[in-house]
């Protein structure tokens, strides 16, 4: 993949501090955005701003067709069988949500998680467990043991909430099999696919999960947009999570009917230029190609793993081969504070990390760790990138 050839779509990257180019390894977090996504969103803006399903002038028959092609498009980039089963959200985190609170789960009802949850898919179930839903963790560890995973299973279990690809240290489960077993058991699986699908050629239907939530902050889209896949069968039985406005096909002084999914589920004027702008980014991410993605990323964390070998005191959270850690180099520098390397990174160097417990505080306090530096790495990033991170983190770690 020609990396330095998709910088150029990539204005941000142009850019200079003191006089150095900046160096994004924050990807994991949010990423950056091609000029295709904000030229798709500038067009609704400049040629078509009206609302959907509203009006019948013509600015509104447009942004309406431009609507529903964005659907589409993000219905047929995850592999959903119509466009009717993706649901436009905020972020993965308001997709959980409305599954916790619209499936339906009733006191004595089980849900199952792993230990390595983002904070998106651990306080929701906590939340419902103090109404009677009983919640249950199973260890997955840097190696998913299924049989690890069968104990915490019986027909109590009503849904199974995981984890697809971890941002804590880039580990994927196995999906498609924790979705048979968990079928097995009369359980439904839902997916936090923040982290996998900006990376991997997800298909939901070969996964065999009932939900699937992502965000496109996390794949070149705009912030606060994101979509929740559902089996249309079960997306029917569910009343929305937020009501009134677009949701409902009429009403009365005493009553109304929601409309069907997925518009019952969209309350209120949407941010319809961000989801068209969702829409340009997965177009953009299939003609680069998901599996050269996904090659290129872990080429260079594996520069980056092999680069920072051998140092004393440097721990990498989660698996040594980098293949297993997809795009994420997650790792504590003893004697050597998280937040002090990210600051010394960037101020020395413009190179951007996160540094801290990555809204997976329940991992790290389970493990006794303050904290950890990732860098977390896509598409545009290069090899000489890679490079200039393992020469700068072998320059810090002579600070000890």
């Amino acid at each position: 993949m020609d990396a330095e050839k998709i910088r150029g779509d990539f204005p941000i990257l142009q850019r200079r501090v003191g006089g150095k180019p900046i160096v994004y390894f924050d990807n994991a977090c949010m990423t950056l955005k091609p000029v295709h996504v904000m030229e798709a969103m500038n067009r609704y803006y400049m040629e078509f701003s009206a609302c959907v399903g509203r009006s019948g002038h013509r600015l509104s028959s447009e942004a309406e067709e431009a609507w529903a092609e964005s659907r589409k498009t993000i219905g047929k980039h995850v592999g959903a069988k119509k466009s009717e089963e993706i649901v436009f959200t905020r972020n993965t985190t308001e997709g959980i949500n409305i599954v916790a609170r619209c499936l339906g789960l009733r006191k004595g009802d089980v849900v199952v998680t792993s230990d390595r949850e983002h904070n998106s898919n651990l306080v929701p179930w906590q939340t419902l467990s103090k109404e009677g839903v009983e919640h249950r963790i199973f260890k997955a560890g840097d190696s998913f043991d299924i049989a690890e995973f069968e104990e915490v299973m019986d027909r109590n279990v009503k849904l199974v909430s995981v984890v697809h690809t971890s941002n804590l240290d880039g580990v994927t489960l196995p999906l498609k099999e924790i979705s048979r077993l968990a079928h097995d058991y009369g359980a439904l699986v839902l997916a936090d696919g923040a982290q996998a699908v900006p990376h991997k050629d997800v298909n939901v239907r070969k996964l065999g999960v009932d939900f699937y939530a992502f965000s496109g902050h996390k794949m070149l889209g705009p912030t606060g947009t994101g979509a929740l896949y559902g089996r249309y069968e079960l997306l029917e039985r569910m009343e929305p999570l937020i009501s009134g406005g677009d949701t409902v096909e009429y009403s009365t002084y005493s009553g109304h009917k929601f409309l069907k999914p997925p518009e019952r589920f969209e309350a209120g004027l949407q941010d319809y230029a961000g989801m068209i702008g969702f829409a340009e980014a997965a177009r953009y991410l299939d003609r680069v190609g998901k599996e050269r993605v996904e090659k290129h990323v872990v080429y260079l964390n594996r520069i980056i793993t092999e680069g920072l070998s051998g140092i004393d005191g440097l721990r990498i959270l989660g698996p040594e081969e980098a293949e297993q850690r997809s795009g994420i180099f997650s790792f504590v520098l003893e004697g050597m504070g998280y937040h002090d390397v990210a600051m010394l990174l960037d101020n020395n160097a413009n190179i951007m990390v996160r540094s801290g417990q990555h809204c997976v505080h329940s991992w790290f306090r389970a493990h006794g760790i303050e904290g950890s530096v990732r860098a977390s790495l896509y598409l545009y990033n290069t090899e000489e990138e890679a490079e200039s991170f393992v020469d700068e983190v072998r320059k810090i770690a002579k600070l000890r």
